[in-house]
């Protein structure tokens, strides 16, 4: 099992403890409260991504051959699925990033739990991250 795997395997089994969406709404907000963030100067309109109703801003560095992913968002519930999505990816390389769909969105149950934006805003998140592994693996693994 690849580590992308494992760390999603990882975030089903914590989500599968809450039987009732609002506990499960709570934990992904502890996620966002986790998250480090990002610094101000990397809070630039280059990292924004588009397609979410609140800011998100996603950075990437590119390091010893893995991706290693920062954000932040001006939303807490958004702040958690910007949360769980770098939990995954960071820390792979673009081949694992780009060979990987993140199945633990419905496993978990945010694909019918969210709302249309969120679920837009979190597509949006996705693309961003292979858009980075694309990009990191044409530069330095060409």
């Amino acid at each position: 099992m690849s580590n992308i795997e494992e760390k999603q395997k990882t975030i089903v089994d914590e989500f599968s403890i809450f039987d009732d969406w609002m506990d499960r709404y709570a934990h992904l907000i502890e996620q966002g409260k986790d998250l480090e963030g990002l610094k101000e100067e990397n809070r630039t309109d280059n990292n924004i991504i588009n397609g979410c109703q609140s800011k998100v801003w996603l950075s990437a560095e590119y390091k010893d051959g893995k991706i290693y992913f920062t954000a932040d968002s001006d939303a807490i519930l958004t702040k958690g699925l910007v949360a769980l999505v770098i939990r995954v990816f960071t820390g792979e390389t673009p081949e694992e990033i780009l060979k990987t769909e993140p199945w633990f969105i419905k496993e978990i149950g945010l694909q019918e739990n969210l709302s249309p934006t969120r679920s837009n805003g979190l597509t949006s998140m996705l693309k961003q991250i292979k858009f980075y592994a694309m990009a990191f693996k044409a530069k330095y693994e060409a």
